[in-house]
């Protein structure tokens, strides 16, 4: 697990933090997306790097019931770049 902070800025806007869980199963993934944004002041924004399959399928939609909004979901090459803002009250 790597956490950059300068990466291009986006159509959702440019994340305050960026999390690279390639490669990380879920639902481990999940929770260290939402102990990140438990981190994070509210409103900030949060990039996840996850992976195809059932980490873009189960990820996004976890944090939804959890609270949090899903700004944009966006597939690069060989992994998914997802913005969630810590919008939780």
């Amino acid at each position: 697990m790597s956490d950059a902070t300068s990466h291009a800025a986006t159509a959702a806007g440019t994340p305050d933090r960026v999390l690279d869980l390639r490669g990380t199963p879920c639902p481990i993934n999940f929770v260290r997306t939402k102990l990140q944004l438990q981190q994070m002041p509210e409103g900030s924004l949060l990039e996840v790097w996850i992976d195809a399959g059932e980490p873009v399928a189960q990820v996004p939609d976890s944090l939804r019931m959890e609270g949090y909004g899903i700004e944009q979901l966006t597939e690069k090459d060989r992994y998914y770049a997802l913005q969630v803002r810590n919008a939780r009250s």
